[in-house]
């Protein structure tokens, strides 16, 4: 706990099996309450894995229900389990849990309701080895976003971000996509309600083991965020209704 804000780690899982004993071991136990494993249907041995390391919460999905489907999953039980604040830390070791301390500090004092750990502050992203590609769109789609939702943020694609809970029960998030999608539309939803975002600097990693989509799934998750913006200025403007801002 932080001032006595119960603090649940979740860690959407998709063949995690090689990073995922460096990552838990990262994970600060002095302040988190419950770790949450959400496995969506893995190939490898995750799951086992996990139980091996002693992860007390470990879910299992019967099928794969992508990315999306996996955080909805992680959220549910999240809340379910009393958590104040819940950090969602991707298990492939691109992001380092050595932040935890610092996003949940400042969810738990009250200066914003939801942080985000960004690679683009700073130089993080590629000194990590992020492909330029990868760099050039995000920083092209981020500003997109930006114009119009009329926000400012640094980036919208990080995987590593903290949720006070009162944010994720103010917003609709089983509206979502199951896809890679899901990330920028709870952030819509967020600044929808009226939710202030926070963003502090992030080291990455890119490697072998790390997860990553494709060239034509990335593209199809551009088109995916550019929707979303539009759709939110749509709503913003009452130009049109969109079932995940209900």
């Amino acid at each position: 706990m932080i001032k006595g804000k119960r603090i649940a780690v979740v860690l959407p899982a998709y063949n995690a099996e090689l990073t995922l004993e460096k990552t838990y071991g990262e994970i600060p136990v002095d302040i988190v309450d419950e770790v949450i494993l959400v496995d969506d249907k893995s190939r490898d041995n995750t799951v086992q894995l996990a139980r091996k390391l002693g992860i007390e919460h470990v879910v299992e999905h019967e099928q794969n229900r992508g990315y999306g489907g996996n955080q909805k999953t992680c959220y549910d039980k999240a809340l379910e389990l009393n958590a104040d604040i819940v950090v969602m830390l991707h298990p492939d070791y691109q992001y380092t849990p050595m932040l935890l301390q610092s996003m949940c500090y400042v969810i738990a004092n009250e200066v914003y309701p939801v942080v985000l750990a960004s690679r683009i502050l700073g130089r993080g992203a590629l000194r990590g080895g992020m492909p330029l590609y990868k760099y050039v769109a995000n920083r092209i789609l981020t500003w997109l976003q930006n114009v119009l939702m009329s926000q400012k943020l640094s980036e919208y694609h990080t995987g590593y971000r903290a949720f006070a809970r009162e944010a994720l029960l103010s917003v609709n998030y089983k509206a979502n996509s199951e896809d890679f999608v899901f990330d920028n539309q709870i952030l819509a939803q967020l600044f929808y309600k009226g939710f202030e975002i926070g963003e502090i600097t992030c080291p990455t990693k890119y490697f072998k083991e790390a997860s990553s989509i494709n060239l034509r799934r990335s593209i199809k998750y551009g088109f995916g965020v550019l929707g979303v913006a539009i759709a939110y200025r749509l709503q913003k403007c009452r130009l049109a209704k969109f079932k995940i801002f209900a």
